[in-house]
């Protein structure tokens, strides 16, 4: 048993000490940087659609379809790739070796599965010319699946609420600054502090509007049984285009996206690692 336990404990180790090697660390920062590029084209995205422009859906897919049709964009795509992968990794192995308290393990596994998705959706369009489903079918398909399951329409709603708590989670990051705790700040002039202070505000805020609507439409789904009724980032951007002022509203979600395409830059050089 203890030698399960040493070889455990070495294994741990490895792969730790491997995460922190300084070229994996530089990797994650380009990581970082090619979700600020991402969230950044989503931003441009739903800006259109807030005034008329239309054009690709406002989220992942439509972003990479966006980079595609851009000189050279096959090499940005596989630049991307490499980035979320690196990403995808480095959060796999702040939940498994980070050392982190149980809240901050379970948010560092959903990163995980957030950046390997966007992988897939890279790669899927490098190798077969296609992207695959949106992220509004993957949503109704996914409900769809779960309200097949027993006690599926409970478990629809669940993970709902799930979803606004997350929303309501990010929203209280940026009004209360706790994303600052991620950062080198020591290393940060004032006025810069003072920049990325009101970066990372408006984009955490903007971010949280998204999740919790999107948790809305979940819970509406599991209430009324419909899992046409779950929407997926772009159908979400879109609702708010159909309220009061709704595109106004819709514009100023999409220049928070763009805000914290910003922080993402800004995080890239003074996260910590």
């Amino acid at each position: 048993m203890n030698s399960v336990a040493s070889a455990g404990g070495q294994m741990s180790g490895a792969a730790r000490r491997a995460a922190n090697h300084p070229t994996f660390e530089k990797l994650a920062r380009f990581g970082m940087a090619c979700r600020g590029v991402m969230y950044a084209l989503i931003g441009v995205l739903a800006l259109r659609i807030a005034f008329g422009g239309g054009g690709e859906e406002a989220d992942k897919t439509g972003a990479v379809r966006t980079v595609a049709d851009q000189p050279f964009g096959t090499v940005l795509l596989w630049l991307l790739a490499v980035g979320f992968a690196a990403l995808a990794l480095w959060q796999l192995s702040e939940a498994l070796f980070g050392g982190l308290k149980t809240s901050e393990r379970v948010e560092a596994a959903f990163r995980t599965v957030v950046y390997a998705l966007a992988v897939a959706t890279i790669l899927s369009f490098l190798l077969s010319g296609s992207t695959g489903s949106s992220t509004d079918d993957q949503s109704k398909d996914l409900t769809a699946t779960i309200m097949d399951w027993p006690g599926g329409r409970f478990i629809v709603g669940l993970i709902g609420l799930a979803v606004i708590g997350l929303g309501a989670y990010w929203i209280h990051q940026g009004v209360k600054k706790k994303f600052l705790k991620h950062l080198r700040v020591a290393e940060i002039s004032p006025r810069t502090r003072g920049v990325v202070e009101k970066l990372g505000m408006a984009g955490y805020v903007a971010r949280g509007v998204i999740a919790a609507a999107a948790g809305v439409f979940a819970v509406h789904a599991a209430i009324v049984f419909d899992p046409d009724e779950a929407k997926g980032i772009d159908s979400t951007l879109r609702s708010f285009a159909e309220l009061p002022y709704g595109p106004w509203l819709l514009g100023l979600v999409a220049l928070g996206l763009l805000l914290f395409a910003v922080y993402c830059f800004a995080e890239a050089r003074w996260r910590r690692t």
